[in-house]
């Protein structure tokens, strides 16, 4: 609980500062005293978010402190099971390096409550796409599942990558060929530690959102790798994800790890959130309790994640 009530401090801080300022309360607009009024409204449901635990048996290297993960989620888990949880979903990367390391922290993530699901960071491919997706008992690389009104999709973008796919496969030289070309461009993104949402998983996902919109249901993504704002952990293809997720009219967010120091931005009515990666910092953790609502998604951070409110459109919600 340390790190909650440190979270408890900080907003309090804020509270008095703006006090300070003259901000009083009762000189709340319209808007914000509607948005008072909602806030104590029971959610849906709620779920868990964690990003890069990136668990290893290793000597820290700079920020990243790799045997403090079992305790980290030690402590996530205790404050997670507190809630009554739909699911919690971990982002990839679950470890660093070393097949045997799923082994050591798997155990720690499954004493997490109620559904749980997995997906693939660049940091897992110590073997072969197959043997992960079997070891975390994915069902698929990619997948969508639906909760109250609220359809998630949850992407794979090592997809088109070179460290997921067999040297000389198919997707590798489709992987060297994109590569090679954002580096020639001069993108920022253009990092072998990064990939790409191949033809397939694309036509999958228009054909998704397709339907979920004729249901009217409410769209978050959830992928590893971010695609907004621009930045050096981006997908390759991050241009072409956007366009899909904006043409689609119902994608409230999109949600990421992979860049460790946290993220945030907004375009064309859709809030990309970059969760912060548990495994940065010796004590300091890093996971989230996700409220949702039929109008908005209320992130409750714990430690280096921000609270925040993300509103919904009134054409996502009517589309």
């Amino acid at each position: 609980m340390k790190q909650r009530k440190k979270n408890i401090a900080q907003k309090f801080m804020f509270m008095s500062a703006s006090a300070a300022l003259g901000l009083s309360l009762f000189a709340a607009s319209p808007a914000s005293a509607a948005n008072n009024e909602h806030t104590n409204k029971k959610p849906s449901f709620e779920f868990g978010l964690i990003s890069d635990i990136q668990y290893c048996d290793c000597d820290t290297s700079g920020v990243r402190y790799y045997r403090n993960s079992i305790s980290k989620l030690q402590e996530a888990t205790a404050t997670l099971n507190q809630h009554n949880l739909e699911f919690t979903v971990q982002t990839g990367d679950l470890i660093d390096r070393n097949v045997e390391s799923f082994n050591t922290i798997l155990p720690y993530f499954n004493k997490i409550e109620g559904k749980k699901y997995h997906l693939l960071g660049n940091h897992d491919f110590a073997v072969p796409t197959d043997e992960v997706v079997d070891i975390l008992g994915m069902k698929n690389q990619y997948y969508d599942f639906a909760e109250k009104g609220w359809r998630f999709v949850v992407l794979d973008t090592n997809d088109i990558s070179m460290y997921a796919n067999e040297p000389g496969s198919p997707k590798y030289q489709q992987a060297e060929k994109m590569y090679n070309q954002l580096k020639a461009s001069g993108a920022n993104n253009a990092q072998p530690w990064n990939g790409g949402v191949g033809t397939e998983q694309m036509a999958w996902l228009h054909n998704v959102l397709k339907k979920s919109a004729k249901n009217h249901e409410k769209v978050v993504i959830i992928g590893h790798h971010p695609v907004y704002p621009a930045n050096e952990h981006n997908t390759w293809n991050d241009a072409e994800i956007m366009q899909e997720l904006e043409s689609a009219g119902n994608v409230v967010a999109y949600f990421n790890g992979h860049n460790h120091a946290g993220n945030y931005g907004e375009k064309n009515g859709i809030k990309y959130v970059n969760f912060e990666g548990m495994l940065d910092t010796p004590d300091t953790n890093a996971y989230a309790v996700v409220k949702a609502f039929k109008n908005r998604l209320e992130i409750d951070g714990f430690g280096r994640v921000a609270d925040r409110t993300i509103e919904v459109n009134p054409i996502q919600e009517h589309h």
